[in-house]
């Protein structure tokens, strides 16, 4: 079970205060329209190009505006935008939130500047996650689901999220010991594992990922796709991305699973036992 965050608990809230078990079906700026009875405040949501961000938003005295960057290709990611935006509005009205701290939604992509700007992008973007996907929904869609590639790809579709946040969800709700890793520009950027994965991970941060591993297949082939969702997950030894221990006789068989961006150049890095 996920560890509830101010972010989590926020968001369910305001579920409850406004009837919903969950807002699948709902597109997320009407919903966002709709929040006045809660805040007190006209809440408008424009698309537009934005610079080396990918939303902000604007409080004023009656009307807060939530602006999304309409050069995001996937919808998945725009939803998660304006969560993480309504999560300012909710929980940080009447805190400074900088122009570029909504920068990059993907979870670990520019996670420098979720650090950097502190608590309230952390929480927003845990906001988000919940209310995107609330914790009781998601655990009755993926506990009845064998893990892989495909049960994350699912989840997805059904929550109409992102791949990224999709997969960091699953970690957090611990369903299933998995570890992903984040790689941009050829190098090991970060890992985050689930709670009962206890294999402990290489120090490859900021180093190219294991020769052996997919992810070097990918960065080989420039980003192109080798593997879909529906082929074999791919055999890799434990020992490609986690240290063997005095009680590994010999190396083990894991499974690994990339998604690479090309546009980004990132891959996110899906690693498992059966």
């Amino acid at each position: 079970m996920a560890r509830l965050t101010n972010g989590h608990v926020h968001a369910q809230k305001l579920l409850s205060d406004l009837g919903f078990d969950d807002i699948i079906d709902i597109p997320i700026d009407i919903f966002a329209s709709g929040l006045y009875e809660v805040t007190g405040l006209e809440v408008i949501v424009i698309e537009e190009p934005l610079t080396n961000c990918d939303g902000k938003i604007i409080f004023g005295k009656s009307k807060v505006i939530i602006k999304v960057n309409s050069d995001i290709q996937f919808e998945g990611r725009k939803r998660f935008v304006i969560a993480h935006e309504i999560g300012h509005l909710i929980m940080h009205r009447h805190l400074q939130i900088t122009d570029d701290s909504s920068c990059n939604f993907e979870i670990f992509q520019g996670m420098e500047k979720v650090l950097k700007n502190g608590f309230q992008e952390m929480e927003a973007n845990e906001f988000a996650s919940e209310l995107l996907m609330p914790q009781k929904v998601f655990l009755s869609e993926a506990s009845v689901k064998k893990f892989s590639p495909l049960t994350i790809k699912k989840l997805a579709e059904k929550f109409k999220t992102s791949i990224t946040a999709t997969t960091f969800k699953y970690i957090d709700s611990n369903l299933h010991p998995i570890c992903v890793v984040f790689i941009e520009n050829g190098r090991v950027k970060y890992w985050k594992k689930s709670a009962d994965m206890r294999e402990k991970v290489c120090d490859y941060i900021q180093l190219t990922p294991p020769k052996d591993s997919v992810a070097m297949e990918y960065l080989e082939g420039n980003y192109e796709f080798i593997y879909s969702f529906e082929d074999k997950p791919q055999e890799i030894s434990k020992s490609t991305w986690f240290e063997l221990n005095e009680y590994d006789k010999e190396d083990s068989t894991f499974y690994e699973f990339c998604i690479p961006t090309k546009s980004f150049s990132t891959i996110l890095s899906i690693i498992w036992e059966n």
